[in-house]
């Protein structure tokens, strides 16, 4: 099966595949509040691989599974030329288009991993865990790292993100995972979840919108 590639609007698609999806876990305190979490003092990382990754706007397969799933909505930042300790400008530059992604998580079995001290790929990587958006030009967003995006469910407010509430700051976001993993271009960076994740259902309606300049509706199957 061939790599997932990145699309942009308008039907334009990347020309590099996604090799990985690299994922940053509570990076926004009140999400970490909300799940009993302590906030950490580095990013915690994972990674999804790229049978991860479908398509957001078709709709929303959920997995053969009797166990709730749940919804985090994060920004996703697509990457357009290769990273290996890399500046926090350098990251930055990096940066060619800005997106919106679920991530989507078996909420039980993670718990059990935590619980554990195991990893939670089983729980955060399984296949269709990435729904992921087309991508909007950096160029077409302000310089500074202070958007907004949102998630409604049925038409009731869910999720609202504002970068400027992360922890760790998306220049320095990248820039720590590329001293841990060479991102390539092609490659998908997902940057956290506010507060307000929770289960999904089928025949759900789902609206994200990233500022002004990204619609998504979808739906739940």
């Amino acid at each position: 099966m061939p790599l997932p590639r990145a699309r942009f609007q308008y039907g334009e698609t990347y020309t590099a595949p996604i090799s990985k999806v690299v994922c940053v876990g509570r990076n926004y305190a009140e999400h970490a509040a909300e799940l009993d979490n302590p906030v950490p003092t580095q990013p915690l990382l994972f990674i999804k691989p790229p049978s991860a990754v479908t398509v957001l706007e078709n709709h929303i397969t959920m997995p053969a599974t009797a166990e709730p799933v749940h919804y985090e909505t994060e920004l996703a930042l697509l990457i357009g030329s290769p990273l290996t300790h890399a500046s926090d400008s350098e990251a930055d530059e990096a940066i060619i288009g800005l997106g919106l992604a679920l991530d989507l998580t078996l909420r039980e079995t993670q718990s059990q991993l935590k619980k554990n001290g195991h990893p939670w790929e089983i729980a955060k990587a399984f296949d269709g865990a990435c729904p992921l958006s087309e991508f909007v030009p950096r160029e077409q967003f302000p310089a500074t790292w202070r958007l907004h995006f949102s998630l409604h469910i049925n038409g009731e407010a869910r999720q609202h993100g504002n970068m400027a509430d992360m922890l760790k700051p998306i220049p320095a976001l990248v820039s720590y995972m590329s001293k841990h993993f060479t991102l390539e271009p092609g490659d998908v960076v997902l940057t956290g979840t506010p507060a307000g994740v929770g289960q999904l259902a089928p025949g759900d309606r789902l609206s994200l919108t990233l500022e002004d300049r990204l619609s998504i509706e979808t739906t739940v199957s």
